[in-house]
């Protein structure tokens, strides 16, 4: 009953009721990241869903598109722009998202939607975690974000694919709140993102 109708219901109208309160914010930081990234707002790539099914992330850019002579992104801390920085600690860069939930892409808590290219790097245990819609955060997320290790992030998540419940739920939305508040593990150690996942 909670995992089929009242979560996706939920889902819907926190979604919809938090677009609408923070759009000011929301429209704050795209003026802002307009004029930073030389009109440059918004961050489109494709992820992973429920049951490994593609669908468009839409974020914040935050990061400027700058490359080496062979063609290769520069490292992510030379491409992070001053205002991208400050977006990204103030978590500001997910907001967007809120779109996906209510597209019925995402859901407001679940494993993280990470990258296509991952897909045939997990684990039979880790591929566990696209069994449920991915998150804007989840149980990975409050337990230490980009500041554990992938195989501590995929042992999260497959817990919460085997626990999800509305007390879990509502346990990791107040977590998220408070780390969102403390900035806590936005970064990686020594990377201001985490390091790509070889498997």
């Amino acid at each position: 009953m909670y995992k089929h109708f009242i979560k996706p219901l939920g889902d819907f109208i926190i979604a919809l009721f938090l677009l609408i309160i923070l759009s000011p914010i929301i429209i704050s930081t795209a003026i802002l990241l307009l004029i930073a990234n030389n009109g440059k707002v918004f961050f489109f790539q494709q992820r992973p869903g429920l049951n490994n099914k593609p669908f468009k992330i839409v974020k914040f850019k935050t990061m400027r598109d700058a490359f080496e002579k062979e063609g290769i992104p520069l490292p992510d801390e030379l491409r992070l722009t001053k205002v991208g920085a400050i977006v990204r600690s103030a978590s500001l860069d997910e907001l967007l998202q809120l779109i996906n939930v209510l597209k019925g892409d995402m859901s407001l808590v679940g494993p993280r939607p990470l990258l296509m290219q991952y897909l045939p790097r997990y684990s039979p245990e880790q591929a566990k975690r696209h069994n449920v819609k991915p998150g804007i955060t989840g149980w990975a997320q409050v337990n230490g974000r980009n500041a554990i290790s992938w195989e501590q992030k995929y042992k999260y998540d497959v817990e919460y694919v085997e626990k999800q419940s509305l007390l879990l739920d509502i346990k990791i939305l107040w977590m998220t709140f408070i780390n969102v508040i403390q900035r806590k593990g936005i970064s990686s150690d020594g990377h201001v993102t985490m390091e790509e996942f070889k498997g």
